[in-house]
């Protein structure tokens, strides 16, 4: 197996490590900093990598307009009928917080890193010292703020959602013609929620083929069953939306995951990335005790020197510790060497 791989912060992240778990905080503060440092505490509790941020402000993101193309008019979304302007206001993390944010996850021990969605956004984080960078799935055909982002020389994270081949291609191009080849790829269906169906992951192993990087899940369906079949094809950074409790609400509480959930998700991807191994048949080490469990053949009763073996004589039971089954009808027939006592092991030294 290769060995692809990134350092993001003191983690190194890639095919021959264990899946890493990164908890998106996004809106499910709430508004409230007492709430964003319990979301930490819960991340760290649940064993996350990392805590993930979105660093923009309503008039970063868009403009405070009431016509027709600055509202969400789909029906089946969760926020139809809302403004731009007025989600992006309730779902920001403001940027006074950033710096007790970081402070909070450096304290307890996990990584803290940001989506920025502008130029400004960038030099701010730079001036926390983010170790490491998301570009989100709706800014992956922005080149310019990818390039500045790839000027940083740190480690980018790009969600591929609603990209093309091409699409991506110019973004990772983009990246690595500023000299900057620590790139991870994160399948990711930008519907919220997304389907199973809609999820597709058997792209991840085409990804990281296609362009040679680290790759993982940005997985914005219901539960953790996704996120954990991805390890098995190559998913090596898995992120989900998370939250205190679904029912305080929130712009994207609906999907995201509870502490109990994410504690399920951060050791189930891990078991999953654990029983992958090595391609192997055979016994493992562990399994040559259960060898007792296999049939062979064994004397059934008492056999006298010289008495044919027969199939009541002879009998393919438990333990396999005889002549495999697969003898039986060359023993059958044949004559006995030596008295056997019932429960004697039946070898080629005991029939003539």
């Amino acid at each position: 197996m290769s060995d692809r791989s990134v350092r993001l912060g003191d983690v190194l992240v890639g095919d021959q490590h264990p899946p890493y778990v990164i908890a998106e905080m996004s809106g499910n503060h709430n508004q409230s900093i007492e709430r964003a440092f319990d979301i930490i505490d819960a991340a760290v509790e649940a064993g996350c990598h990392a805590v993930k941020l979105q660093t923009y402000t309503a008039d970063t993101m868009t403009l405070d307009c009431d016509s027709e193309e600055f509202l969400i008019t789909d029906k089946n979304s969760l926020w139809s009928g809302r403004r731009l302007y007025e989600l992006y206001q309730e779902a920001h993390t403001p940027w006074e917080w950033h710096k007790q944010i970081f402070n909070r996850c450096k304290e307890k021990g996990i990584a803290c890193f940001s989506t920025p969605f502008d130029h400004t956004s960038v030099d701010f984080l730079e001036e926390l010292n983010v170790p490491f960078y998301k570009i989100a799935s709706f800014e992956n055909t922005d080149l310019p703020l990818i390039r500045k982002v790839a000027a940083t020389g740190k480690p980018i994270i790009i969600s591929n959602g609603m990209a093309t081949v091409s699409e991506i291609a110019e973004a990772v191009e983009t990246i690595r013609g500023c000299g900057n080849d620590q790139i991870v790829i994160l399948k990711c269906t930008s519907t919220y929620p997304a389907t199973p169906t809609d999820s597709n992951i058997v792209t991840i192993p085409h990804l990281r083929e296609l362009f040679d990087v680290v790759v993982g899940l940005s997985d914005h369906t219901l539960g953790i069953g996704v996120p954990v079949a991805s390890v098995a094809l190559g998913a090596r950074i898995i992120e989900k939306h998370f939250t205190l409790a679904r029912s305080d609400g929130g712009p994207d509480a609906a999907f995201s995951l509870e502490p109990p959930e994410m504690r399920a998700l951060v050791e189930e991807s891990e078991r999953a990335w654990q029983a992958l191994g090595t391609i192997h048949y055979g016994l493992t080490e562990k399994e040559k005790k259960s060898t007792c469990f296999r049939r062979s053949l064994f004397a059934a009763v008492d056999i006298s020197e010289g008495e044919e073996l027969t199939p009541q004589n002879v009998r393919i039971i438990r333990p396999g510790t005889g002549l495999p089954p697969k003898y039986s009808e060359v023993v059958w027939g044949r004559r006995a060497s030596q008295d056997l006592k019932k429960g004697t092991p039946i070898s080629f030294e005991l029939v003539r």
